[in-house]
């Protein structure tokens, strides 16, 4: 089995498939290893082309020209910028020709039109819908696949049921339902339980910051009403101890 031949057999070909382009490429264009449209084009010493993928698999097992059989030293291989320019600008198809798309394009341009191609299939993005449409009337099933495929529940639970949805049960939708508002209610509660019991913590230190504050100002005006008694009584005594020394 040529190189060729085991590239395509395990997906591995570096370059175009032929049946992307609008019109036969020149052979010049072509890769002699999978015989693909060049892709990132690399040019050996040798002067021969070849994908880039293509050349380092074939280098892996030998290192020689796959064409003129020269030795290559792979520091001295340069990639070919213009013909890879050059062959950005030969017209493709769209990859959904086959679905109806007429678009031909530049290769260099392809993804930019698969980004936007109408006939490009998309996953409906609803939940519970596995249908895929394409992307021009995406828009269409969307608003279509939301009205007939979600409904509210006929016995008057309040829940919202998707088309694919299994057998529906009410007392279970409802008891899950004040089950999860139970668990919110609670954890609120204990959380402001944590909150009262922290501002009474607060109070109280305050309280006893505020009596021991009190008492120190009862004692600071004791110790201050005994410094003024003190002083009045003791110009007083001065007085009577002269005068009776006088009479004496």
């Amino acid at each position: 089995m040529d190189v060729a031949a085991a590239s395509r057999k395990n997906g591995r070909s570096g370059g175009y498939d032929l049946n992307l382009f609008a019109s036969p490429p020149d052979c010049n264009f072509l890769c002699s290893i999978c015989h693909g449209v060049l892709k990132r084009p690399m040019r050996l010493p040798c002067s021969h082309i070849f994908c880039k993928k293509c050349i380092f698999q074939w280098l892996a097992r030998q290192n020689t020209c796959p064409c003129c059989r020269k030795e290559v030293t792979r520091r001295k291989m340069v990639q070919v910028n213009k013909l890879r320019k050059t062959i950005g600008r030969l017209q493709v198809k769209c990859k959904n020709a086959a679905a109806g798309c007429l678009v031909t394009c530049p290769l260099a341009h392809r993804k930019e039109h698969q980004d936007s191609c109408p006939f490009e299939l998309m996953a409906c993005p609803n939940a519970g819908c596995t249908a895929q449409v394409l992307r021009g009337v995406l828009d269409e099933h969307r608003q279509h696949c939301q009205q007939n495929g979600q409904q509210r529940c006929p016995l008057g639970c309040g829940t919202t049921l998707a088309a694919l949805e299994g057998e529906h049960n009410c007392y279970r939708e409802l008891r899950d339902a004040w089950v999860q508002r139970h668990e919110r209610n609670r954890t609120l509660l204990l959380s402001l339980l944590g909150r009262v019991r922290r501002v009474h913590r607060t109070t109280n230190l305050i309280r006893r910051q505020l009596a021991q504050l009190s008492n120190f100002l009862e004692d600071d005006t004791l110790l201050l009403n005994a410094q003024v008694q003190e002083t009045e009584v003791t110009p007083e005594a001065e007085m009577w101890g002269t005068q009776g020394q006088g009479v004496l």
